[in-house]
């Protein structure tokens, strides 16, 4: 009797069923330094995900070991239920990713990259290039198409890397600063964009200085400082009828520091 079938389907049930993320005991040394120390986070499937921390916390050094483009010093990280790096082939097919420096061909039109991103997933000819022309239409990249990425504004360069991370359809998005220099009504755009891959089921995780935004997108929230979590938890409990997100964030990562006024200023 061939089982493969069966095993096949249980083992492709029992990933659907865990989490996006499940990551234990993370470390990264730096020689003596710690940039993350002992991190242990779980996401859960469908949730918008906000990585909060000040500059230096360990957010990015998290978001690269998460897509594998540095190892981790020690501890464990399951993505859609796939181990890190031993699946990580199959996980970067299932992933997207915004990067926090947009790592695209400045050489190549805005066509060109997300057709040549959609190749490298595997898709078709004709489909890349539909889904490219697609996808400039949605992002309003319309107007100047042979303009080369080297010319685009940062704004326009993230939306292209936004773009670029919807093209094969991913389950999980990792995000660091996605809307980092976008104007408003590109901001307003994505986060449109973002809420609906939410709501067909997709998972995202984004980490963002701008704290008003995590607030309106994200149903949960993890603070890291000094490469630790610090809080973590559902949006509607960490904050309170009296307090921000801010007002949550100053006070865990910010406590006992002193405001002093200058005499001149």
């Amino acid at each position: 009797m061939d089982t493969s079938a069966g095993l096949s389907y249980d083992k492709k049930r029992m990933h659907d069923a865990a989490p996006a993320i499940d990551v234990r005991d993370l470390r990264k040394m730096y020689g003596p330094k710690a940039a993350v120390d002992g991190l242990s986070l779980t996401v859960p499937r469908g949730s918008f995900f906000g990585f909060l921390g000040p500059n230096g916390a360990g957010k990015s050094t998290t978001i690269r070991m998460l897509t594998g483009l540095i190892p981790p010093t020690s501890g464990s990280i399951e993505l859609l239920g796939m181990p890190m790096p031993a699946q990580e082939n199959e996980i970067k097919r299932r992933i997207g990713l915004v990067p926090d420096e947009s790592l695209l061909f400045d050489r190549l039109s805005g066509a060109e990259f997300l057709e040549f991103v959609g190749r490298m997933y595997g898709l078709e000819r004709p489909v890349a290039q539909e889904r490219a022309g697609e996808l400039l239409a949605l992002f309003e990249l319309t107007a100047q198409p042979r303009q080369l990425i080297a010319e685009y504004s940062k704004g326009m360069r993230k939306r292209v890397a936004m773009a670029a991370s919807l093209i094969h359809r991913p389950e999980l998005f990792l995000m660091d600063e996605p809307f980092e220099g976008v104007d408003a009504v590109g901001a307003r755009l994505m986060k449109d964009i973002l809420l609906d891959q939410v709501r067909h089921g997709a998972t995202i995780f984004l980490t963002s200085h701008v704290l008003e935004v995590v607030e309106r997108l994200c149903d949960r929230v993890a603070i890291i400082h000094e490469g630790k979590i610090v809080r973590e938890g559902a949006m509607q409990d960490l904050r309170s009828a009296s307090e921000t997100l801010e007002d949550v964030f100053v006070r865990v990562v910010g406590a006992g520091r002193v405001f002093e006024r200058l005499d001149w200023l």
